[in-house]
């Protein structure tokens, strides 16, 4: 068995020795918690009970009277997302298979689910990072009920994995586990639609031949297949062990898939407090799992909004870690796999090359990752380190064996590159966040004169006007959690793109998020301080010169800021229910803490 490796063993105990009080009061917050609410026939009076459970049919003998565990679902189910269409069928199967090992389950609440993909480029984008709070919000209302032993969370995408975790961790003394729908099938090639999109960009393409390619792309039920912030989501789960392990790609609609979701029912129902082997959300979030979370986002190149969102639901379970032990932790974390965007091939590729049960077990080998902690299923995280398969008709796990494809998959001894995907850049202009993995490494420093503006529309105009074929740092302020909500500027890859494919040196330097596809374009993301609140980006002027190096670690300008006053956000924020999130905005901490109005209000 390896040891831990120096970086990883430093920086867990730094997070460990910061996070001390903040930790120890959550603890005993969920432990106090955990008793008032141990016996739902003891905390809630007999009208309340029967409220809980009046419509509950055949399962309100059980749930009178705690004959067995009963399941509380927290369902992101709709018909928009892809990978959330599935979920309405979840809840009828779950109770039936809850009734096989004496358990019941009941629909708790349901949350909000919006698709980036929908809504990219649009005003309704705005509204994206912060419905993160409102999951969270609703997750916590929807367990209020207080009538649950277990907490089943159905839900995969952006925001909505980490709205429901940070919820979840409010009620952490109730074991809870997360159940996939899966990856849809794959579609056209990755370099296919890119190249439809670039040629959109360029004008040698119509709208109708670039819709027929996204909908060949994104045609059925599932997640989408690049690797994303939905895929990096389903791999943090499995990285602190908070699913079934290997459950995060298995395509919708198949036997496995079916196996893994009763399984992880039945599982659920063996975990609660009432039995001998209880697992609390509470005690599997702790430090030690939030690095492996991280690790397993460096070595698998995954989305950089989670620079932001592993912050975030640490908070809420009173951990704190920051950029920099993010970027310490990427300087010893080799990177193991090329999935698109950071390869040419989707994650249905990756899962057949040996997917994350070659992952888990390459870092533990590696001493990369910790392996002791609690786990949803398990003695430890080696637990995950197998693929699941039907052995006939009974689900098993196996070891994953060596990579199936080493252009899209490889051992920790042989890795793609020495350090993860993410580095730290920061200077005269703020810190900000460099996606590494998806960069040529030729185009890591780059030093042009810049162009500023104040959203992505205007970038676009400026493209097609061709005022921007040229070496150029192209710089999009007011984009902040403060500012408008913190958007995705993902509509920025393709003409930046197309740019760079030109000959030009191009970068993109901003405030607001790019996305968990970022792609080949070198870019400085989540700039803090933020330009509403007087960061230096607000200074920026046409022509300064500024140099983004992530070889470095630089983000700088050679122009005197000193002397200049700061531009103002002239945005009109209403529409699209835009208005009703001014609280939000205003209350937002930095991008380094998260972009939560909801977790410094509540002083987490």
């Amino acid at each position: 068995m390896s040891s831990l490796h120096d970086t990883v063993h430093r920086v867990t105990q730094r997070i460990v020795e910061r996070s001390a009080d903040s930790r120890r009061r959550y603890l005993d917050l969920m432990e106090r918690e955990g008793d008032r609410h141990a016996d739902r026939n003891t905390a809630l009076a007999c009208s309340n009970l029967a409220h809980g459970f009046a419509a509950s049919a055949e399962d309100k003998p059980s749930i009178a009277t705690r004959a067995g565990p009963n399941i509380g679902i927290v369902t992101a189910y709709n018909d928009t997302i892809s990978a959330h269409q599935p979920f309405g069928a979840y809840p009828p199967q779950m109770k039936v298979w809850a009734r096989e090992v004496g358990a019941t389950a009941q629909v708790a609440g349901a949350t909000p689910a919006m698709c980036d993909g929908v809504t990219q480029g649009t005003d309704g984008m705005e509204l994206s990072l912060f419905s993160r709070d409102v999951i969270a919000l609703s997750t916590a209302v929807s367990l209020s009920h207080c009538m649950y032993d277990a907490v089943a969370m159905l839900g995969m995408c952006d925001k909505i994995v980490p709205g429901l975790l940070i919820g979840g961790l409010r009620f952490g003394y109730l074991p809870t586990m997360f159940f996939s729908a899966g990856a849809m099938p794959t579609g056209i090639s990755n370099k296919e639609k890119q190249r439809v999109r670039q040629f959109y960009a360029e004008g040698k393409a119509t709208r109708a031949e670039l819709l027929k390619s996204e909908a060949a792309s994104y045609h059925s039920a599932g997640v989408c297949t690049f690797y994303g912030t939905a895929n990096s989501n389903q791999m943090m789960l499995d990285l602190m062990g908070l699913s079934l392990p290997g459950a995060a790609f298995i395509n919708p609609g198949t036997p496995l898939r079916q196996a893994l979701t009763r399984a992880s029912v039945h599982r659920l129902a063996a975990i609660t407090r009432d039995g001998n082997d209880y697992r609390p959300l509470a005690k599997c979030v702790d430090e030690k799992a939030v690095v492996n979370a991280t690790v397993g986002l460096l070595a698998t190149g995954g989305s950089t909004n989670h620079a932001l969102h592993i912050p975030a639901f640490a908070r809420a379970a009173g951990v704190q870690i920051d950029w920099n032990d993010m970027a310490e932790l990427s300087s010893a974390v080799p990177l193991l796999a090329r999935v698109y965007p950071n390869g040419a091939d989707d994650v249905n590729h990756f899962q057949a090359a040996g997917g994350l049960g070659f992952v888990v077990r390459e870092l533990l080998d590696a001493g990369l990752i910790h392996r002791d902690i609690m786990t949803v299923h398990g003695e430890n995280l080696s637990a995950y380190a197998l693929e699941p398969w039907l052995d006939g008709e009974e689900l098993a796990w196996r070891d994953p064996g060596p990579s199936g494809d080493e252009t899209i998959l490889r051992g920790a001894a042989a890795p793609f590159a020495p350090e993860g995907g993410m580095r730290l850049v920061e200077g005269n202009l703020g810190r900000a966040c460099f996606k590494t993995s998806a960069v040529d490494p030729e185009r890591w420093t780059i030093e042009a004169p810049c162009r500023v503006f104040d959203d992505q529309r205007a970038v676009a105009e400026a493209f097609a006007a061709g005022e921007l074929d040229r070496d150029v740092v192209v710089v999009v302020r007011f984009q902040g959690p403060q500012a408008n909500g913190m958007p995705e500027l993902h509509k920025l890859t393709p003409p930046l793109g197309v740019l760079q494919d030109r000959g030009y040196r191009v970068a993109l330097v901003t405030d607001g998020r790019m996305s968990g596809a970022s792609g080949k374009v070198p870019a400085a993301i989540h700039c803090t301080p933020e330009a509403v609140s007087g960061g230096p980006l607000a200074y920026l002027r046409d022509g300064d010169v500024v140099r983004l190096c992530a070889e470095r670690g630089e983000l700088t300008t050679t122009a005197d800021l000193t002397s200049r006053e700061p531009a103002t956000m002239t945005e009109d924020l209403h529409g699209v229910g835009r208005e009703l999130f001014a609280m939000f905005r205003t209350g937002a901490d930095s991008a380094e803490h998260g972009a939560s109005a909801m977790l410094a209000a509540g002083g987490l």
